[in-house]
């Protein structure tokens, strides 16, 4: 059995996003699927089902961010320690154009992510890419050259995201195949926690797997 738990967060805010912040944050929550419990901005937007005997988990809403800083928040980021290094895997299937995994999350306004998506970088230069979120609107970090990450939606793909801390690279890999658009270096944000999700509209994921090097601590 999944279960879903209500929480409820805080955070100081201007009045003027007020009102949608506290609706956000009062519709926070966590889930519990492929051995993590992640935290949601909004727990009604996310269900876990079973496909084949094994569980997806399907974001099924896709939000524009909140007003201020245009960066990304409808994700889930899993409770973990946090990584020096760490690779994450998924089978993920984006419903339209695309999707994102995060990874170096320090907190909502500082972490970084990978953007795969149907567009390549030089069609939509805010898609298919790494991404850094430091206080501020996200900026893209990573070439623009290269194919898309995706050839259509509405079908699985393998991800496989690599972060090395000491040197700051990232390196993602889409059916065992590079994308040269998604490796970046980034040396101001090299730990953190991760997540999936998307920046505004929807996917599901699957088989989901979280390892590296958690600060203080050994590979595991």
């Amino acid at each position: 059995m999944y279960i879903l738990d209500p929480v409820i967060g805080n955070r100081r805010t201007s009045y003027a996003v007020l009102p949608l912040l506290v609706a956000l944050l009062s519709a926070a929550g966590s889930l519990h699927v492929f051995g993590y419990t992640w935290a949601v901005p909004n727990i009604a937007d996310w269900r876990i089902d079973q496909e084949d005997g094994a569980p997806v988990l399907h974001l099924l809403v896709g939000r524009e961010p909140p007003p201020g800083p245009r960066r990304p928040f409808q994700f889930a980021v899993a409770d973990t320690a946090e990584f020096g290094s760490v690779t994450i895997e998924a089978d993920a299937r984006p419903l339209q154009r695309s999707l994102m995994i995060v990874y170096a999350y320090r907190d909502a306004a500082h972490f970084d992510y990978a953007h795969l998506s149907i567009d390549t970088a030089v069609k939509q230069p805010h898609h298919n890419g790494i991404f850094h979120v430091y206080g501020g609107e996200r900026v893209r970090i990573s070439p623009e050259g290269g194919p898309a990450a995706f050839a259509a939606s509405d079908r699985w793909y393998h991800i496989r995201v690599a972060q090395d801390g000491k040197t700051g690279t990232v390196q993602v890999t889409v059916d065992g195949r590079m994308i040269p658009a998604l490796h970046a270096v980034d040396m101001s944000l090299t730990t953190g926690k991760a997540g999936i999700g998307s920046f505004d509209e929807t996917a599901d994921f699957k088989n989901v797997t979280i390892r590296g090097v958690a600060l203080g601590s050994e590979r595991r």
